[in-house]
C-alpha cells in the first residue's frame, strides 16, 4: 500500500499549493507557462533522485507582488533573482554565504520575512474587509484547533471565498494573458525597483532553499540529509528563468510532506505532475474567478507570525551576533530581505574594524 501513502501525500501538498497558485493569478502571472516549470522540476528530480520538490511559495509571491508594480516588473524581478541564484548554485556558494554571514543573521532575515508576510496579510484585509478579516479569523481558529497548515489554508481560503461569492456576489474576470493557453513573451525591464526586488528575492531564496530544503530532507529520516542544496538551487533558478520570460509564476523550494511518504522521490514527482495537469486543463483559472486575493490573508498571517517568525527569531536572538541579527530582522520587515541582509553583513564586519561591538 506504499503507493496509496505516496498519492495521499502528493494530494495533500497539491491542496496546499492550489490557493497559492490562485494568489499567483491574482498578481497577473500566466498559468500555462508555469505548467512547464513543474514538468521541468519533476524531470530533474526523477533524473537525480531528489526528494525536495518545487511548488508555489507564498513568501516569494508576496514579496514579488509587493515590490513589483505590474506584471512586467514582477517577471523581471523573478528573472533577475533567478540569474543570481543560478550563479550561486553553479558555483556552490549557497552554504558559503551562510557560513560567512552566520546562522543568526540569516535567521533574522527569515524572521523579518515572517513579519513582512503578516504586514501584507493585514494590507489585504484592509482592502477587502469581509474576505480578508474572515480569512484571518478562520485561519487563526483552524490553526489553533488543528496545528495543520493544509487545513488552515484550505478552510480559510474556501470559507472566506464562499462568503465573498454569496454575500458580496464576488466574481473576477481574469486578464486574458493569465488564462491564455499559449506562450506570450514578456520583455524584461530594468529599473531601481526591479534591481532591488531581484536582490531581495535572491536573498529570500537563499534562506528558503537552505531552511525549507533541509527540513524537507530531514522529514525523510535518511542520514545524512539527502537534499543537494546546489542542485535544488539550480533547478529552481532554471525553472523560474524560463517561466518569467513567458509571464509565468515562480516555483520555489517548499516544506513538502511528500518527503515523509514511503517513496519520497516518487511522491514529490507525483505532486508536481498533478499540479502540472491542473494548470494544463485550466482548472486553476476556473477556481480563480471565485477566489478573491484577500482570501489568502489568513494563511499569510499564520505562516508569517506562527510558523516562520517564532523559530527564526529565537535562532536569530541567540549567540554573539544577536544584536546585529535583531537589526537585520527589523530592516527586513520594514524594507526588504536584501536591505536586511546587506545591513546585517555590513554591521557584522564593519563594527569590529571600527573597534565597536554590539
Amino acid at each position: 500500500m506504499h503507493w496509496l501513502a505516496d498519492v495521499l501525500a502528493a494530494i495533500g501538498v497539491v491542496l496546499n499549493g492550489i490557493p497559492q497558485g490562485i494568489m499567483a493569478m491574482s498578481l497577473g502571472f500566466a498559468v500555462f507557462p508555469t505548467m512547464f516549470s513543474f514538468i521541468f522540476a519533476s524531470a530533474v528530480n526523477g533524473a537525480f533522485g531528489t526528494v525536495a520538490p518545487l511548488s508555489f511559495q507564498a513568501e516569494s509571491l508576496a514579496l514579488t507582488g509587493n515590490l513589483g508594480r505590474d506584471l512586467r516588473e514582477r517577471t523581471s524581478i523573478i528573472l533577475g533573482g533567478s540569474v543570481v541564484m543560478l550563479l550561486i548554485g553553479v558555483t556552490g556558494t549557497l552554504t558559503k554565504i551562510v557560513a560567512v554571514l552566520g546562522n543568526s543573521i540569516m535567521a533574522g532575515m527569515m524572521a523579518g520575512v515572517g513579519l513582512m508576510l503578516a504586514k501584507i496579510a493585514f494590507g489585504l484585509a484592509k482592502k477587502e474587509r469581509l474576505t480578508g478579516w474572515l480569512s484571518v479569523g478562520l485561519a487563526v481558529l483552524t490553526y489553533l484547533l488543528t496545528k495543520d497548515l493544509v487545513w488552515t489554508i484550505v478552510l480559510s481560503v474556501v470559507g472566506s471565498s464562499l462568503a465573498a461569492v454569496f454575500i458580496t456576489h464576488y466574481r473576477a474576470e481574469l486578464p486574458a494573458h493569465v488564462t491564455a493557453r499559449r506562450f506570450v513573451f514578456t520583455k524584461p525591464t530594468i529599473n531601481p525597483r526591479v534591481i532591488r526586488g531581484a536582490l531581495s528575492l535572491a536573498c529570500l531564496n537563499i534562506g528558503a532553499n537552505i531552511s525549507y530544503g533541509l527540513i524537507t530532507g530531514e522529514m525523510t529520516g535518511i542520514k545524512p540529509n539527502p537534499v543537494n542544496l546546489n542542485l535544488l538551487t539550480i533547478t529552481q533558478s532554471l525553472a523560474d528563468m524560463g517561466t518569467s520570460l513567458l509571464g509565468g509564476a515562480p516555483v520555489e523550494a517548499i516544506i513538502s510532506a511528500t518527503a515523509s511518504a514511503p517513496e519520497p522521490v516518487v511522491a514529490g514527482i507525483m505532486m508536481m505532475l498533478i499540479m502540472a495537469v491542473i494548470l494544463a486543463v485550466g482548472w486553476l483559472p476556473k477556481l480563480g474567478k471565485y477566489v478573491p486575493s484577500a482570501s489568502i490573508a489568513g494563511f499569510l498571517f499564520i505562516l508569517g507570525t506562527v510558523v516562520i517568525f517564532p523559530a527564526d527569531a529565537a535562532t536569530a536572538l541567540q549567540g554573539k551576533d544577536a544584536t546585529v541579527a535583531a537589526i537585520t530582522l527589523v530592516v527586513t520587515a520594514v524594507a526588504d530581505p536584501f536591505a536586511g541582509l546587506l545591513t546585517g553583513g555590513l554591521l557584522k564586519f564593519a563594527l569590529p574594524l571600527l573597534g565597536l561591538g554590539v
